[in-house]
């Protein structure tokens, strides 16, 4: 044997082949530390309902990179099952026509292979998005209005509603001052979230939109008529946390010290008849008690029911203050039937009809009225604070027209203004509209359809002369006896224009 040709043994052989399989091994190794580093930053996305891993659990991996949940995957299943292709798969026969370049093959059906969507640009590498870690921003003591302060705030907006606002004052700066504390001794601080009862129109969806604005909180504002049980058509419970995402720009931790109105309340009472299921009454009742009392519920994001297309995100509720509010019919009647079985015969006793034109009847509730009325005792015991705002009159009317740094009389000057014209409204106005109001039975609402119906021929004619200066508005022309009081434009001598003179002089 010459140097250039020796005899290989067998043991030469087998050290080449353990060689060949450590080289793959080896750079399979490095890939997979290299995937391990990635999966610390990144985590996977499911390619049909991008929902991340966090939310799915573990997932299937397929070539290119490409990961499907659990969910997705049995749904594909079940449905190519479902499907026998017309019996293409028992007919090899029909499978070589479908690729063969003569053959016709069925209509309207192709079969996609994945590996040939590689390289082309449509899927991308790695289907995973970062992990986004925020730290909660603690809530500062010292930026929290006192209780007085607050109600100083609201004043400048809200008319009238004293109580009310004290209230709400008292309950928001206590709850805010639970949350910036979060447990720091050993005393535990419950929630106290909110009842308001009051009429129609009397402020309150007002003050609690009001309240959020000024505290720079998020806020939800959901109707409870649209909300059922789960199963059943209507937006699913978890849709009220889904608006108080959405007003926190999906900040998780945001919304999680948000407010939340649910305005209808009284719609949810039980209903008399038994005989049928109450899906939008006692069944929600039961529903939202999990989100009153403070725990972690799944929401959708975007969405106001859940589905598997739909990502979803949990939110705690522990935070999350609560206010609900309803104008209740039925309950002034309620509460004079308990009230006149306390009547008696006698020199010093109490008249039955005494309460019958008592306006302020429901600030005399309680939970026995409440339960009466359709609510069952789990739900009235997560609502502590429980608070009546009183009917508008004349005079609380006339405020709103006039005092709050929005009212409505304001925006109308402000808008003539523009045409530099001045817009008065004297007394007599002012009580004329009030009193067209209470005769509509609506509250506060009243106003803008009054204003709006004696506005209009103003508003119209006005923009016709660029002499008008100032229009005064009078009761007269509110109650259609008369008309508006119209002055022209005072022109200054220096702004009149100069007379022209001929040539003959």
């Amino acid at each position: 044997m010459t140097d250039d040709f020796k005899e290989v043994t067998d043991e030469d052989i087998e050290t080449v082949k353990k060689e060949d399989k450590a080289a793959p091994a080896d750079s399979a190794s490095e890939a997979d530390r290299s995937d391990d580093t990635d999966d610390n930053e990144y985590e996977n996305v499911c390619f049909m309902c991008r929902r991340p891993e966090s939310k799915t659990g573990e997932m299937f991996k397929l070539m290119n990179s490409i990961c499907i949940c659990s969910d997705c995957m049995h749904k594909t299943m079940d449905t190519v099952t479902q499907f026998d292709y017309q019996g293409m798969l028992q007919d090899p026969s029909m499978l070589d026509s479908l690729s063969s370049e003569k053959g016709k093959g069925f209509p309207n059906i192709r079969f996609l292979n994945i590996s040939d969507l590689q390289g082309t640009g449509g899927i991308p590498n790695k289907q995973k998005i970062k992990k986004k870690k925020k730290e909660s921003e603690p809530i500062d003591l010292k930026s929290i209005p006192s209780p007085h302060k607050l109600k100083a705030m609201l004043d400048e907006y809200v008319c009238g509603q004293e109580h009310a606002k004290k209230v709400i004052s008292v309950a928001v700066y206590n709850h805010y001052k639970r949350v910036a504390t979060n447990h720091q001794d050993d005393i535990d601080i419950e929630k106290s979230n909110m009842l308001m009862i009051g009429p129609t129109g009397c402020g309150k969806t007002y003050l609690v939109r009001t309240l959020a604005r000024l505290l720079n909180v998020p806020l939800a504002i959901a109707d409870a008529t649209t909300l059922t049980e789960a199963g059943y058509i209507g937006d699913d419970i978890e849709s009220v946390l889904s608006k108080l995402l959405i007003a926190a720009d999906n900040d998780v931790e945001k919304a999680e010290r948000g407010i939340v109105f649910i305005d209808e309340i009284d719609k949810l009472a039980k209903k008399k008849d038994a005989n049928n299921r109450d899906i939008n009454g006692e069944s929600v009742q039961q529903g939202l008690l999990r989100l009153l009392e403070g725990a972690d519920v799944e929401v959708p994001v975007g969405a106001s029911n859940k589905n598997a297309m739909v990502p979803m995100t949990t939110i705690n509720t522990k935070n999350i203050l609560f206010i609900c509010g309803g104008a209740f019919p039925d309950l002034a009647e309620i509460i004079r039937q308990r009230l006149k079985k306390q009547t008696g015969i006698g020199f010093s006793a109490e008249l039955k009809d005494k309460y019958d034109s008592d306006e302020d009847i429901l600030s005399k509730v309680t939970n026995e009225d409440l339960r009466k009325f359709g609510f069952i005792p789990e739900f009235l015991g997560r609502l502590p604070v429980v608070y009546t705002l009183k009917p508008l009159d004349e005079d609380m009317l006339v405020k709103i027209l006039s005092e709050p740094k929005n009212a409505i009389l304001k925006q109308y000057q402000k808008l003539l203004e523009i045409d530099e014209v001045r817009l008065i409204f004297d007394e007599s106005a002012y009580r004329a509209i009030a009193q067209k109001a209470i005769k509509k039975e609506t509250g506060a609402r009243a106003l803008r359809a009054i204003i709006e119906e004696f506005m209009l021929d103003i508003m119209y004619e006005i923009p016709k002369d660029d002499n008008i200066g100032t229009v005064t508005i009078t009761g007269e022309y509110i109650n259609g006896t008369g008309g508006p009081i119209i002055e022209q434009r005072v022109i200054p001598p220096s702004e009149h224009p100069t007379e022209y003179i001929g040539a003959n002089g």
